[in-house]
């Protein structure tokens, strides 16, 4: 038989999943409808918690700091419920628990009720929805498949996160003229007129929609939490045809028997949670602080924290800066999304070139690159004034942002640092949680990996904090401005993880399993 050419033998590849079931197709296409929501979530919270709640900026970040590590917290705990109740019901209460927060969170005029029926609610929602995606991509998939059944996993979660960062520019600014217009011709000749003329030039930030029907007027910010909540009801048919007690093995496709403690009510389910996670927890920090390399591993994930504070950055306080700077319909969002389609190209290709290569050295590397990244939002705007005044100014500016008019060098600026930064996205991000395991005692990866974590938990401390205070001091909502002060102290916070790392190398850098000492 002739020899299968390279394009052939990498198609190929992809027919390890023809047998799947639908409960891993359904995973897929939940996984991209669960982040949609929640980027479009995460990424209008500080907006609407300054602008419509009226909560100053460090009030609004530790909001959001708070209701951020609840989730996170949540997190690590529902694996016990996942167990009680079973794959299927935790989907679906998840998703249940969600829609009825966002609907709190469109809805409610009352600041009290919306943050406490609301918005932390809804943080407990999305961690129930986390991590049984992530087990539901291993339940429905056999060994052959199941690493190439997280590579879409993970590209789904990529694409939610493109999704609502159009999503985001598009309530704001509309389509503009072309198919925001045809669409406002088409609800007209429907008989549906002025409320939805938004959809050719946008809310704004200070706009307000009447929802047809029922005839209640929505603020941008809610129109916002609107979408994200339509993104969660979509999933309510396809939760649906999940299989109770489906589970995918070599020997092909199994309905296991719901145990006893998945028969259970759902509040004997969260008292299981509580007493089992607390338990759980108590034996895994006892038995990690006697190991040798559980504090040389605490040391090197403190340093990676505080690249994470970027991440964390663009996601609560780089909406708010574009606003402020550069106009309420700034399209931040299409910026943003560079990222996004950078990482789902970079991350396989990096992670190919780079696979002979210890985890150690490709996150100091990826560090070098983030945190120099972010220096280039401090650099003077007059810099890059003739660039946005040129060819690459008039191609990002008109042509992919489509604005009008001059274009403003901060949005070259921020188009670099993006692309920067995603370089260093890939090279580190994936490379932390592969030296938690690598260098994990034999039998405790999964602890390690579970540490891995503590970067974001310690990031989005950072941002409540931290962040606030420059965001209020630097780039207020009213008053002068100084955006690259602000941006300067994130790099040089940044640059301490690559500085630490390097210099700090002998004392935290551990063995790699599989590797050779340099």
């Amino acid at each position: 038989m002739a020899e299968q050419n390279p394009v052939s033998r990498f198609l190929a590849k992809f027919a390890v999943l023809k047998d799947a079931p639908r409960e891993l197709w359904i995973t897929f296409i939940v996984k991209c409808l669960n982040i949609a929501a929640y980027a479009v979530t995460s990424t209008t919270l500080v907006l609407w918690l300054s602008s419509e709640l009226h909560f100053t900026d460090q009030k609004a970040l530790g909001l959001v700091a708070a209701w951020s590590l609840t989730m996170s917290i949540g997190t690590l705990l529902v694996g016990s419920l996942t167990d009680a109740l079973g794959m299927r019901r935790t989907f679906f209460l998840g998703a249940w628990v969600c829609l009825a927060a966002r609907t709190v969170m469109i809805f409610a005029a009352a600041p009290s009720l919306a943050i406490a029926a609301g918005m932390f609610p809804l943080a407990l929602g999305e961690a129930l929805g986390g991590p049984v995606l992530i087990a539901a991509g291993r339940k429905y998939s056999t060994t052959k498949q199941r690493s190439l059944s997280f590579s879409v996993l993970y590209a789904m979660m990529n694409v939610g996160f493109l999704l609502a960062s159009y999503l985001f520019d598009w309530v704001r600014s509309g389509l503009g003229s072309g198919v925001g217009d045809h669409l406002v011709h088409l609800f007209h000749a429907l008989g549906i007129h002025s409320s939805l003329d938004w959809v050719s030039h946008g809310l704004g930030g200070n706009g307000h929609w009447t929802l047809p029907l029922i005839g209640v007027t929505l603020t941008t910010y809610r129109t916002l939490f609107l979408v994200s909540w339509v993104f969660t009801a979509s999933q309510f048919p396809l939760l649906w045809f999940v299989r109770r007690g489906a589970e995918m093995t070599d020997e092909g496709l199994k309905m296991v028997k719901p145990t006893a403690t998945t028969r259970g009510n759902i509040l004997a389910a969260l008292w299981t949670t509580l007493h089992d996670s607390t338990r759980d927890t108590a034996r895994f920090f006892l038995s990690l602080v006697k190991e040798q390399g559980f504090y040389r591993l605490m040391a090197f994930l403190v340093l990676i924290a505080f690249l994470k504070l970027v991440l964390m950055q663009m996601y609560y306080v780089y909406p708010e800066f574009g606003i402020r700077v550069l106009g309420q319909k700034a399209p931040v969002g299409h910026l943003w999304a560079i990222n996004q389609w950078l990482i789902i190209l970079l991350v396989p290709i990096v992670g190919a070139l780079t696979q002979k290569f210890p985890a150690y050295p490709m996150v100091i590397l990826g560090g070098i690159l983030t945190a120099a990244s972010v220096f280039i939002m401090a650099m003077p705007t007059q810099w890059f004034q003739g660039v946005a005044n040129g060819g690459p100014g008039d191609w990002l500016g008109h042509g992919y942002l489509g604005l009008k008019g001059r274009v403003h060098p901060y949005y070259l600026m921020i188009a670099l640092f993006v692309i920067i930064y995603s370089f260093g996205e890939a090279f580190y991000s994936p490379r932390v949680y592969e030296y938690a395991a690598a260098i994990a005692p034999r039998d405790h990866e999964a602890s390690y990996s579970a540490l891995s974590y503590i970067p974001l938990l310690l990031a989005k401390l950072m941002i409540g904090t931290f962040s606030g205070v420059l965001l209020a001091n630097y780039c207020p909502a009213h008053g002068a401005k100084h955006p690259a002060t602000m941006w300067l102290f994130v790099a040089l916070t940044a640059s301490i993880a690559p500085l630490g790392l390097i210099l700090l190398r002998r004392f935290i850098r551990l063995h790699e399993a599989g590797r050779q000492e340099e």
